[in-house]
């Protein structure tokens, strides 16, 4: 631990420091996320004094039990809140990840942290984190050094979205070694994590290593970096725009894109348009070597091929004259599940149940789910012939990946079994409408992304 002095006689705060964070939008409760290293301890001690008498700071410290002191930077939090009266929530997390990788456990520890702040946090609440100037010129260098885009290139925004609340950095003005010297000033002790001195983690290489260096050739390199990433933040924020109206124009819908617009429009806008999408559909937008020969085989490729790509969360396929956008989606059951009477059953991204509609006259049939395992047929009215699934799902327009996944229900024994039910599709009329099974209705439902 760094301890701090006694402030000197009539210590103030300035008002170059309390400004950004006492002029905050309206919110519901203000937390800050603590971790106990200097920027955060200087924040938590600049909100208290901003904001203390209206009871609306909390704090929140995250955990990761990856250091040998987590423990002592854990108290040490706790003591700090306690002193000044403000509320602390502890969340201890799991990291999952390579350990062996800098850049795996950096990420995979960033991720967590994320996460947990998401779930703890509520509607209209603002999440304040200490990231300062230093902060940003390091993002920026480390994502030009990953090749990233103008979005990237824009740094870390001053705010942005977290779940329900809002994320603010208020401390992006300030130098490092400006808010060191005030919290010295002010006599503030604070945690040194052992892992920011670890070169073999990329961002402490450009930290300690690589930035001293530009500093020294190109003193201002943290002015010249963010005016850099104001311009490429413009850049980005156009690029929306037009996206959005190409959007609009070439009649995208939710998940889905005309293939025969996005044919019109000239690569880079093609580019454009696709990584928006997947952004506004909440996931992160795809990077690919060469995205010339991407667009080239979901938009190009023959009518009888199924071209797809697979990005962080989700794939882009190609289907009737559509490019779609597919979320990643869990395991299924591997064998038949048994639907019983008045109790759900949960399959994949949808839920089944039987429910009683009236008092039942007899026993039901057993009732089973499964997907498709080729061959099934279904008979749409009892006295009707029966016709092939494959062929049916293919002329009402299920694209092939969600075919896969269908929960297929089935009324009576195993071998003799007759198809009731195709996902919300379709349902046989002894088993909804007005014509109830021994008295059941079965439901479908399926769950909105």
């Amino acid at each position: 631990m760094t301890p701090g002095a006694e402030p000197g006689s009539g210590f103030h705060w300035p008002e170059a420091l309390c400004a950004p964070v006492r002029e905050l939008p309206d919110h519901a409760r203000l937390w800050v996320a603590l971790s106990g290293g200097l920027d955060s301890t200087l924040l938590l001690h600049l909100a208290a004094h901003c904001h203390g008498c209206s009871g609306a700071v909390r704090a929140i410290h995250i955990n990761h039990q990856l250091q040998p002191n987590a423990s002592d930077t854990e108290s040490f939090c706790r003591g700090e809140c306690e002193r000044l009266g403000v509320p602390l929530v502890v969340e201890r997390v799991t990291v999952d990840g390579g350990r062996s990788s800098g850049a795996g456990i950096e990420e995979a520890a960033r991720k967590a942290r994320y996460a947990a702040l998401e779930a703890l946090v509520g509607k209209g609440d603002l999440v304040l984190m200490a990231h300062h100037g230093d902060d940003q010129a390091e993002t920026v260098l480390f994502r030009m050094l990953r090749g990233s885009g103008v979005a990237g290139l824009a740094g870390m925004p001053a705010s942005r979205e977290l779940g329900t609340a809002t994320l603010v950095r208020p401390l992006l003005g300030f130098e490092r070694a400006e808010l060191e010297r005030w919290a010295r000033v002010a006599g503030l002790s604070w945690v040194d994590d052992p892992s920011n001195t670890d070169q073999r983690f990329d961002r402490n290489f450009l930290r300690h290593t690589v930035l001293p260096l530009l500093r020294d050739r190109w003193p201002g390199l943290n002015r010249r970096l963010r005016h850099t990433a104001e311009s490429c933040g413009e850049s980005e924020a156009l690029n929306r725009k037009l996206a959005a109206l190409q959007w609009q124009a070439i009649g995208g819908d939710r998940d889905r894109l005309p293939v025969d617009g996005l044919k019109t429009l000239p690569l880079a806008e093609q580019k454009n348009l696709v990584r928006w999408w997947a952004r506004e559909r909440g996931f992160h937008a795809p990077t690919p070597g060469d995205w010339q020969q991407v667009i080239r085989d979901l938009l190009f490729a023959a009518e009888d091929r199924e071209p797809e790509f697979r990005s962080d969360g989700f794939s882009l396929r190609r289907f009737q004259g559509d490019l779609c956008l597919v979320p990643d989606r869990g395991p299924l059951p591997d064998a038949p599940v048994n639907l019983e009477p008045g109790e759900g059953v949960a399959w994949g991204e949808w839920s089944l149940r039987l429910e009683s509609v009236v008092t039942p006259e007899q026993s039901l049939p057993p009732i089973r789910i499964f997907t498709r395992q080729g061959g099934e047929r279904v008979r749409f009215r009892p006295d009707g012939p029966s016709r092939s699934l494959k062929k049916w799902l293919q002329e009402v327009g299920v694209p092939p990946w969600e075919r896969a996944r269908l929960p297929l229900v089935f009324a009576g024994s195993e071998g003799a079994a007759e198809l009731i039910a195709i996902g919300d599709l379709w349902c046989s009329e002894q088993y909804s409408g007005g014509a109830h099974a021994a008295g059941w209705r079965l439901v479908v439902e399926r769950e909105c992304d």
